[in-house]
């Protein structure tokens, strides 16, 4: 659709973005898409009831896991509707309500995410250089503690910038840049003075999305410390492999959403295509690796999954 005709459409209707110019190539492009949903859903159910059905998972880290397995699959169903729809050529609109509820919960579940990293690192910081008071410092309580700071977090503080979308006049032709929403994306179509949300917004990831990873930094600092002081070369090692899994989701986690910020703050003359796969990447390649991560690189749960599929066989 042209900019000129969706000008004309309602104002509250907005035109989903796919591929530009590779729109006669999308029922190609939905099956990949759709296994990689597929995979998404699958791997994160599986690995929720492999940590709810064995005793041996019922530990913080584990607790931890299923937290982030679980953001990882709501992020997936607050945008499947949308990407599978433009892939499958059912529909390529969306209505503001619609559109402003994906982005609370695109960037809730973001900063859910970044929290439920920042808690994982300090499992592993307890585990590694505290670890006789492991038990005592995470408890249950505390666990379930440190749980609800996160959901609360993420859910409240996102609300001042999603409540002012809603007033906001869009007078720019309604033509997303990608096949879901994203808050700058609706910032950039708005006509209205935009300056609280765009200043809102950055103290927000500066507060959030780079606090957590400078702390995740920090605590791995001390965690290094401390295991280059063991003496035995197999011992750290062994240390060091049970961080592995969670610095894989670090990294998968936080490249992304850094190329999708210097894709929108600096490129807007790369084209079109660069900034609809960075988004895509942004919501589809976390959430299909964290499982895939897990399973490879944590020998309790890859061990649990082969007993379960053994058995199914």
């Amino acid at each position: 659709m042209s900019a000129s005709s969706a000008s004309n459409i309602n104002s509250s209707i907005f035109i989903l973005t796919g591929f530009p110019g590779l729109e006669q190539y999308y029922p190609w492009f939905s099956v990949p898409f759709s296994s990689i949903y597929a995979v998404v859903f699958l791997g994160k159910c599986l690995v929720l009831h492999v940590v709810h059905t064995e005793p041996s998972l019922h530990e913080p880290m584990f607790y931890f896991l299923a937290m982030l397995a679980l953001t990882d699959l709501f992020m997936g169903l607050s945008t499947v509707y949308t990407v599978l729809g433009t892939m499958w050529g059912l529909s390529q609109e969306i209505g503001l309500d619609a559109c402003i509820s994906q982005t609370y919960f695109v960037h809730g579940l973001s900063f859910m995410e970044s929290g439920v990293l920042l808690a994982m690192a300090f499992d592993r910081f307890i585990a590694i250089c505290n670890p006789l008071r492991y038990t005592s410092i995470l408890t249950n309580s505390r666990i379930i503690y440190f749980m609800m700071t996160i959901l609360t977090r993420s859910s409240l503080s996102i609300l001042p910038v999603i409540i002012r979308l809603k007033s906001f006049p869009y007078c720019r032709p309604h033509i997303l840049s990608h096949s879901f929403c994203l808050h700058q994306d609706l910032l950039r179509l708005a006509c209205s003075d935009i300056r609280f949300n765009s200043f809102y917004a950055l103290a927000l990831v500066i507060c959030t999305l780079l606090l957590d990873a400078v702390l995740i930094l920090i605590s791995y600092v001390f965690i290094l410390h401390t295991v280059l002081a063991i003496a035995s070369r197999k011992e750290r090692l062994k240390a060091l492999e049970t961080c592995v899994s969670h610095l894989c989701a670090v990294l998968v986690f936080y490249i992304p959403i850094i190329g999708l910020t210097m894709v929108h703050r600096f490129g807007k003359h790369l084209s079109p295509l660069v900034h609809v796969l960075m988004g895509n990447i942004y919501i589809l390649f976390p959430p299909m690796m964290n499982p895939i991560i897990y399973s490879v690189k944590t020998q309790q749960i890859r061990s649990r999954m082969k007993k379960w599929f053994s058995l199914k066989m």
